[in-house]
C-alpha cells in the first residue's frame, strides 16, 4: 500500500514540473514514462495515465512531499535520486526561473526531516 502511495506521489512530483511549465505532455511523456518505469516498474500506459491525471486534476504538492518524506525520511540516497529525476525533467526543456524556484522548494521540503 505504501509503495503505491509513494509511486503516486513521485509521479505527481515529476508531473508537477511538466504542469507548472505548461510543457507539451506528449513531448515530455517518453522521459516521464522512462523514469517511472526504471524506478517503479510502471508500464508506459500506467505512467502516461499518471501524467495525464496530474496535469488535469488538482492536487496538493505538499501532501505528496509529506508522503515521500514519511517513507524516505532518513534515506538521503533515494531523495537525491528523486531530485536527479526532477532535474532531468527540468533540463528536457527551456529552463525558467520558476523551474529553479520549484526545484529549491521541493529540495527544501524533501530534506527538511533529515538530521
Amino acid at each position: 500500500m505504501m509503495e503505491k502511495r509513494i509511486k503516486k506521489s513521485v509521479a505527481t512530483l515529476l508531473a508537477h514540473i511538466i504542469k507548472v511549465d505548461n510543457r507539451d505532455i506528449d513531448k515530455e511523456a517518453p522521459l516521464f514514462c522512462k523514469l517511472m518505469g526504471e524506478d517503479f516498474g510502471c508500464s508506459s500506459v500506467e505512467a502516461k495515465e499518471f501524467l495525464t491525471n496530474v496535469v488535469e486534476e488538482d492536487y496538493n504538492l505538499d501532501e505528496h512531499l509529506d508522503i515521500i518524506n514519511e517513507a524516505l525520511c532518513n534515506d538521503r540516497i533515494s531523495k537525491m535520486h528523486i531530485m536527479e529525476q526532477i532535474n532531468h525533467i527540468i533540463y528536457s526543456n527551456t529552463i525558467t526561473q520558476q523551474d529553479y524556484e520549484e526545484f529549491e522548494k521541493i529540495k527544501n521540503k524533501l530534506f527538511s526531516c533529515d538530521n
